[in-house]
């Protein structure tokens, strides 16, 4: 394994590389107070999954970890208590399906702990050098257009990583490893933004997976992941999938943080070196790539599906910038347990959906009065907003990106109607990424300027991003735009720009709740081309037009 210089690796160290032993000097954190914890300390409470939040001294988050995004009618009615009794009330869905739990003392950890255990949920490794919760297609097991279950293969791989204790072979990795594992042929996962991603396919008649790797967000922005050229089958994924773990583990980077994730070490190694050595750790033959069975488009699952078990459906609810109080979470437990059994899934796009409704209750289940808040149908605008933490709560974002996304999304329907194809607009707070603002139609990265001697937010905004088969980089056309009255303005002029045909008419019937299926990307528009060529030369026109 190689050694490293950071001051994080000086903190691995400092318990024997296994930041999971912090839970035996939790008893002594908790009786010093928050006031004098140590930024090492800090660092090694993520282990855990519990996050010190700058912007609210003294009040912590949690991150719950919750594999391919499966959750329970019991499970959130846990965590909603808790919200409500220890927490401040509000809650957020991430990009990685779980659960942000916000607003609690440091002396509640124990506390909550025990109640996630009771309902099986824990918050280990879901920060600092870990592998983060694991995306999966959200209807796996009960879409139509899968090839196969592969939350197993998630939960297998779960297993393998964390278990029920944590799993200290897999704590000491150079930086955060990202995982996506999917059957889905709807592309509903950012695959190429993964370290690891698995991807349906086939190969002489057999189903697997392709498999890709060093995918980023952050770090000097969207790197897009490459194909492994390996095809790997069902039974052996979870192994394969480990053993690239564990390359990274022993053999990435270990010095300047900006430089140590997965991707850097296939820049450093090439992709033959890499399968060489997986090669090494596995037990059976490295198959060549299958064919990649995902369409070109992205499904958000929102909206009413029908499932593979005959006379139900999935009804997938928008949930404005991800974020839910505990009395919604508390009606969305009582619906699931009511009109389905109890399960719910929740999506890389923030949002939520519950499973297996009958076809008699469905009626009954959309006049229901919480669907009224969280849409099966939303505006196209408001369908795939996608919003990071933001200055609310995160340590390293410069702009409220919660308020601005849904400000803003309201005055698009505004200005452009509600009738016509979804635009997926991404907001990150930071370079970090952490809304995937590459990787969207219309993406934004906030920061803040100095302008006639005042401090202002403003955000870079980018076009022409995704992921799938086609991935793409969103490229930056506008460096600075003020978070002001004109935004709204300025990007309805984009959205016009980038597509003309789907902005400016809107005699065209409103999306049906599946018909995200057929959304193209916006840049696919020559018209884009021509825009991006332009470049922020189109920002004096437009906030001065």
């Amino acid at each position: 394994m190689r050694t490293g210089s950071n001051a994080v690796e000086a903190t691995k160290a400092s318990v024997g590389g296994d930041g999971l032993r912090v839970r035996e000097q939790l008893p002594r954190l908790i009786g010093q107070g928050y006031e004098s914890l140590t930024t090492s300390e800090k660092d090694l409470l993520k282990w855990v999954g519990v996050f010190f939040r700058k912007p609210t001294p003294g009040k912590f988050m949690m991150r719950v970890r919750m594999p391919n995004g499966f959750t329970s009618g019991g499970q959130l009615r846990a965590i909603a208590d808790l919200s409500r009794r220890l927490g401040n009330c509000v809650l957020d869905i991430t990009t990685r399906q779980q659960i942000q739990l916000r607003g609690f003392e440091l002396g509640s950890v124990t506390e909550i702990w025990e109640k996630l255990r009771g309902v099986d949920l824990d918050s280990l490794q879901t920060g600092m050098d870990n592998v983060r919760n694991i995306n999966g297609c959200a209807l796996s097991g009960l879409t139509l257009n899968e090839l196969f279950d592969a939350s197993l293969v998630v939960a297998e791989l779960d297993a393998i990583l964390v278990g029920k204790g944590g799993n200290p072979a897999f704590t000491n990795l150079p930086r955060k490893f990202n995982i996506a594992i999917t059957s889905c042929a709807e592309n509903c996962t950012h695959d190429e933004s993964q370290d690891v991603a698995l991807v349906p396919a086939m190969r002489r008649d057999r189903v697997g997976f392709n498999v890709l790797v060093g995918g980023k967000m952050g770090s000097g922005g969207f790197t897009i992941a490459s194909p492994l050229n390996v095809f790997v089958w069902i039974q052996k994924a979870a192994e394969l999938v480990a053993g690239l773990v564990g390359i990274f583990r022993d053999h990435g980077p270990r010095d300047a943080r900006s430089k140590c994730r997965f991707a850097f070490l296939i820049e450093e190694w090439g992709l033959p070196r890499v399968r060489e050595e997986l090669a090494g750790r596995v037990d059976h033959y490295l198959e060549p790539a299958g064919r990649d069975v995902r369409s070109q488009y992205h499904s958000d699952h929102l909206g009413i599906t029908p499932q593979k078990q005959p006379g139900y459906r999935s009804v997938g609810m928008c949930v404005p910038i991800g974020r839910l109080y505990p009395d919604q979470m508390d009606e969305m437990a009582r619906l699931a347990e009511e009109y389905g059994n109890g399960a719910i899934r929740l999506t890389t796009g923030q949002n939520a959906i519950l499973a297996n409704v009958h076809d008699d209750r469905l009626d009954s289940l959309l006049a229901e009065s919480l669907l009224e808040e969280l849409s099966p149908n939303p505006s196209r605008f408001r369908r795939k907003t996608v919003a990071c933490t933001g200055t609310d709560y995160c340590n390293l974002a410069q702009i409220d990106t919660k308020g601005q996304a849904a400000e803003l999304s309201r005055r698009l329907d505004e200005k452009l109607g509600a009738v016509g194809r979804a635009v997926s607009l991404h907001w990150s707070g930071c370079p970090a990424g952490c809304g995937n603002h590459q990787a969207a139609d219309i993406g934004f990265r906030g920061f803040k300027a100095r302008v006639d001697d005042k401090t202002v937010d403003a955000v870079a905004i980018y076009t022409g991003g995704g992921t799938g088969p086609n991935a793409a980089r969103g490229k930056q056309v506008m460096e600075f735009v003020p978070l002001d009255d004109n935004l709204p303005e300025v990007v309805a002029k984009l959205i016009q720009c980038l597509d003309p045909e789907v902005a400016g008419q809107h005699n065209k019937p409103a999306l049906l709740p599946q018909a995200t299926a057929t959304d193209q990307p916006l840049s696919s528009n020559p018209a884009a081309r021509g825009f991006i060529a332009a470049g922020d030369a189109v920002i004096e026109e437009t906030l001065t037009d």
